[in-house]
């Protein structure tokens, strides 16, 4: 019989690569996990693991059975939310992830909307890059999270509900001098770019590696609302999403590009049904129609 809870450390290895990553995932020591990995083996009967050094990779038997294992952790998340189902009502706690310009109006409206429709369900939100939601939605840490995506830059996770979707801008510091300025004319510019690993540092490469060059990054920022002071400032030019540009600084200039920022809702693969999951989906969707998003001034 093989043991689900080894099951998902081995779809997890395939996901992070390395048995440290997994262990600090799941707050295990290295050696626990090889030893649950081990086991694993013994169950399967085959190797699933290539060990060389401090390096493991899976066999073909491995990625067989990491195949199997999300189709059955997937089938375990339809069964919990049938269980759920069956109960009177949705409780408990939610944890929400969400990215710092999700919207100050829309994110309140989706929650006051939450606590309307479902008052005994307990929304925790957490703060974090869509990069990083993946990984938190697989190991629990997160039942649905908002992630956005760009043209240049695909989300990650199981990308469900669509949301909402924001126009991307060139910020500067001083007027352009073509009234559709295009990226390439700052291929010699300073630019302010988020940290790299981020999604929007992601589109901002590859936006720019279209254009046919290199940002020349002066600096890294995550924070957009220090990224237009910075632009006011004359430090460089940046792209923003519009929901990045509440309360932008006078001496910010902007040229609306050809591209766009999704804002979609993610969960694990099968956990569409969830009640939990469902009422974050209705009330963040039913946010969307009636607080539309910012509008840059």
């Amino acid at each position: 019989m093989l043991d689900v809870r080894r099951l998902r450390l081995l779809a997890e290895l395939a996901h992070r690569g390395t048995i440290a990553a997994v262990a600090q995932a799941f707050a295990f020591t290295p050696s626990a996990v090889s030893q649950q990995l081990s086991a694993l083996e013994r169950e399967a009967g085959l190797p699933l693991l290539e060990r060389t050094g401090r390096t493991v990779t899976l066999t073909p038997a491995g990625h067989t059975l990491v195949r199997h294992a999300e189709a059955v952790l997937a089938q375990l998340e339809r069964a919990r939310a049938e269980l759920v189902s069956a109960r009177a009502g949705v409780a408990g706690p939610v944890r929400i992830g969400t990215f710092p310009s999700a919207g100050r109006t829309l994110l309140s409206a989706a929650l006051v909307e939450l606590a309307r429709a479902h008052p005994t369900l307990e929304p925790h939100l957490v703060e974090l890059d869509p990069a990083d939601v993946a990984d938190a939605l697989r190991t629990g840490n997160l039942d649905v999270a908002l992630v956005h995506e760009y043209d240049f830059a695909p989300a990650a996770g199981e990308a469900t509900t669509p949301l909402w979707t924001e126009a991307m801008y060139l910020a500067q510091g001083s007027p352009p001098a073509h009234r559709n300025e295009a990226l390439e004319h700052h291929r010699d510019s300073p630019w302010i770019a988020a940290t790299p690993g981020t999604m929007c540092r992601r589109m901002t490469d590859r936006a720019c590696a279209a254009a046919g060059f290199e940002p020349r990054v002066r600096h890294q920022v995550d924070d957009f609302a220090t990224v237009l002071a910075l632009v006011a400032a004359g430090q460089g030019v940046a792209l923003v999403p519009e929901l990045g540009l509440v309360d932008r600084p006078d001496g910010v200039h902007l040229t609306r590009l050809g591209l766009s920022r999704r804002t979609r809702l993610a969960h694990r693969a099968g956990a569409e049904d969830h009640p939990a999951v469902r009422a974050v989906a209705e009330a963040f969707g039913l946010a969307a129609k009636t607080e539309p998003a910012h509008s840059p001034r």
